[in-house]
């Protein structure tokens, strides 16, 4: 379904990026994945193309850093001669109050998910206008649409990833660059990291808070069998008229409007 197709894929060394990355790989797809954790990203990324029948390489990429993100694109479209799509799974998520929310981890919050989206996504469009279009896909979060007294800044920042992705997909149409998002609730090991350090109160809170709305079993995704197919559609032909939209795979967790 991808064959063909030159591919970036940001925070590939674990979770969802390394599912989207296999799955486009599986599809047939050229695909360069990028982390900060070169440790995790390389191995990701041999594993995948030594599965095939597409290709996979890794590249150190920082998101928040312009220069970085620079380097890494021009090195990965030089490599594929090209890039037709984007896929934007990197992110960070830490807990914090409304009341006493520091401006550091405000700060870090958006450098990361927010900057991280602007900066690859102005980047990867240059790329992908010069092939004549393509597709940039983002991640948002439920955490965007809702309040969420324990993630105040993970929250914002997810939301303002929304409005941009909007934005985006308004202004570069013209270009045929589509632009949307995906609000996904998987079982990655940053959940199950947090799920972890979580008391008895805390699991039984998240259980009802996020959990018991999932009308889909009640329980996240798997990042390959419930994201990956997904991420495969909005990065094929197929989803060419189809931009500007947040996407929820959650199993009806939520809805965007």
């Amino acid at each position: 379904m991808l064959e063909g197709k030159r591919i970036i894929v940001t925070g590939a060394a674990r979770g969802m990026g390394a599912a989207t990355l296999l799955a486009y790989v599986t599809a047939g797809a050229q695909v360069v994945g990028m982390d900060v954790n070169d440790e995790l990203g390389w191995p990701i990324a041999e594993a995948a193309a030594d599965s095939g029948p597409g290709s996979a390489t890794y590249k150190h990429v920082d998101v928040a850093d312009r220069a970085s993100i620079e380097s890494a694109f021009s090195a990965a479209a030089g490599q594929m001669g090209g890039l037709d799509v984007l896929a934007h799974p990197a992110a960070i998520q830490a807990a914090s109050d409304a009341g006493d929310v520091s401006v550091e981890h405000w700060d870090q919050m958006f450098a990361v998910n927010v900057r991280g989206t602007m900066l690859t996504n102005q980047i990867a469009y240059r790329y992908i206008k010069a092939e004549g279009g393509g597709s940039i896909i983002n991640f948002g979060s439920i955490s965007g649409q809702r309040p969420e007294p324990g993630a105040a800044a993970y929250s914002a920042a997810k939301g303002a990833v929304h409005s941009w992705t909007r934005t985006a997909a308004g202004t570069w149409g013209k270009d045929g660059v589509r632009v949307n998002a995906i609000l996904p609730a998987m079982a990655t090991p940053m959940y199950q990291e947090a799920m972890s350090k979580m008391t008895e109160e805390q699991t039984t809170a998240s259980y009802w808070m996020n959990h018991q709305s999932i009308a889909l079993g009640n329980k996240y995704g798997d990042p390959l069998t419930d994201l990956g197919p997904v991420m495969v559609f909005f990065a094929s032909d197929a989803s060419r008229f189809i931009t500007g939209q947040l996407i929820p795979v959650d199993g009806g967790q939520t809805s965007t409007r």
